[in-house]
Parts: structure tokens; C-alpha cells; sequence
């Protein structure tokens, strides 16, 4: 088994201790705050799904973006960076450029990196740090926090579970066997709503880092309106959360297979992908642990 399957099947573990470390951590943003959250790469997506489920909550304007493309003019009370090496040269520059103008907090798998100085507050998940290049668990866990956050400050949309009963989804989803028409498939297409367009957008990166796969992502009812037409016999769309009413025949009606766990926690369906984006590399003769042309950070030159 690779390094990063082995890491894949520790997020439900990681959820629970997520759930009681982000109830309990006094940095997050308050209600009423007007927050934005940050990040390169997966950990943006991350940032993507936690800005969207904070608004759903009503607990407060919530933006996103990635570290580089970071509005640092625009007031915010407080400032959210996820960064799980500590030393990703965009994260830094912004945390230096913010400080003493805005309050920030970031959250890290290391903490014995520069983020640690960079930052008003910092969160350390130690426990969920990958060997792998690849994010799977710190990702997903750095989201279960922020979740537990938002839990303990108020209410969460009917609609969305707790962080405690989506580890019991993940279980299920670190063991369940996968479709052989979706592993068999020749292109996939990942589409959300809300919050879960994050997580889309992190299910088709996943694929790409791993396996070289041909994926793409939307927000879901944007698909009808151009993306439908990649979309056909050994194709897959692929919705996390609620099926919106009439796609199911429209990818039916294409020749697509679809995949929709609707009762499932959708940041467990991830988990889905991500054993995905591992089989393929494998059958690709891939290593997932060492993906092409990518590292474990990305640290710019002065």
C-alpha cells in the first residue's frame, strides 16, 4: 500500500480529533466578522468550502482566495491562512504584508516552520502531516476544524452534518469498494453547490496530482450551460452533496455515468476521489506518493 492510501484511510480519525480541537481553539473567527480565508492550492479549495459553509451558517462575510491573488487593501477583521508545510512563499508574503493591520490565524501540520512567527495565531494539526506530496488527510482535517468551529459558534444549515457524523460517513467511504465504471472511465467531471464546490474542485485536482487524469470542475448548475458536452459514454459526472433536480437524466440522456452519494457527508465523498486518484496512479504505474513535476511546498526564489 502507498504512503498516501495509508494516509487516506486515517481521516476518520483525524475528523474526531478535529472536532474536538476546533470546538475548543480560541482563534477562529468570531460571529459577525468579516473573515477571509487563504491558501495555495488544495488548501484555497479548503479555504473555497470553509468561506461558503461560514456565510451558509449566517455566521458572516466570508471570502476566498488564493494567497497570490489576495486583495490586501480590502478590510477584513480577521484573516485565515491554511498552509500545511508553514513555508509556501505566497502564505508568507501575505501574513507578512497583513500584519499588524489585521488579525490573523493560520493552520499548519508544522511547527517548526516560519508560519509559526507569521502569524497571530496558529493551529497546529500535527497529527494529521503527510509524508506524501499529495494532500489528503491534513486538507480534509484543516476542514473538519474549521467545521468545528463554526459548530461551536452557532448553528450549522440543516442541511450539513457534524463533523462527528461525517468521520462515521468517512468510515464507509475509506472501505467501501469503487464502482468499476467510474475506475474504468476515461474522463471525470466534478461538480458542487455551496460549499462543495470546493471539494469538487479538490476531487479533479487530486486526480491530476496522482494520476495524470483528465478531469474537470464546476459548480453543478453550471454544467448544463457548456460543460455537459465533454460529458458521454466512459465519462463521469460526478456530484458531491444534493442532486440538483433534472441532471441525473441529462447525464443519462448523454450516455454519462453518474455518481451521487446524496446521503453521504460530502467532505467523506472526497475521500471517494482521492482512492480514486491512488488506483489510477497505480494502474498507470504511477507512484502517488512522488507525483510528477510537483513537492511538498512550493518555496519561490528571493
Amino acid at each position: 500500500m502507498s504512503r498516501t492510501a495509508s494516509e487516506i484511510a486515517t481521516q476518520p480519525d483525524c475528523w474526531r480529533r478535529a472536532a474536538e480541537a476546533g470546538a475548543a481553539f480560541d482563534g477562529l473567527p468570531r460571529p459577525g466578522e468579516r473573515v477571509a480565508v487563504t491558501g495555495c492550492g488544495t488548501s484555497w479549495f479548503m479555504a473555497i468550502a470553509y468561506a461558503a459553509l461560514r456565510e451558509a451558517a449566517g455566521q458572516g462575510e466570508t471570502d476566498a482566495y488564493p494567497s497570490s491573488e489576495f486583495p490586501a487593501g480590502r478590510p477584513y477583521d480577521r484573516v485565515v491562512a491554511i498552509t500545511r508545510s508553514g513555508t509556501t512563499t505566497e502564505v508568507l508574503e501575505l501574513l507578512g504584508e497583513l500584519r499588524g493591520r489585521v488579525t490573523t490565524v493560520a493552520l499548519t501540520a508544522d511547527p517548526k516552520t516560519p508560519v509559526m512567527d507569521a502569524a497571530d495565531t496558529v493551529a497546529v494539526l500535527d497529527w494529521a502531516d503527510e509524508e506524501s506530496v499529495v494532500q489528503t488527510r491534513f486538507a480534509t482535517t484543516a476542514l473538519a476544524f474549521l467545521r468545528a468551529g463554526l459548530e461551536a459558534s452557532g448553528p450549522l444549515p440543516a442541511e450539513v452534518k457534524t463533523v462527528a457524523a461525517a468521520a462515521v460517513d468517512a468510515e464507509l467511504a475509506v472501505t467501501e469498494p469503487l464502482d468499476e465504471a467510474v475506475v474504468s472511465a476515461e474522463q471525470w467531471t466534478f461538480l458542487g453547490r455551496g460549499w462543495t464546490y470546493g471539494l469538487a474542485q479538490e476531487a479533479g485536482l487530486k486526480m491530476r496530482e496522482a494520476a495524470g487524469a483528465w478531469t474537470e470542475s464546476y459548480p453543478a448548475m453550471e454544467y448544463r450551460h457548456g460543460p455537459i458536452s465533454i460529458t458521454g459514454p466512459h465519462r463521469v459526472a460526478w456530484v458531491f452533496g444534493p442532486l440538483p433536480e433534472g441532471l441525473a437524466g441529462d447525464v443519462a440522456q448523454v450516455g454519462g455515468t453518474l455518481v451521487a452519494h446524496a446521503t453521504a457527508d460530502p467532505m467523506a465523498d472526497l475521500i471517494r476521489a482521492q482512492r480514486l486518484a491512488v488506483e489510477l496512479a497505480e494502474s498507470k504505474g504511477y507512484d502517488p506518493d512522488r507525483p510528477r513535476n510537483l513537492s511538498r511546498s512550493v518555496i519561490l526564489s528571493p
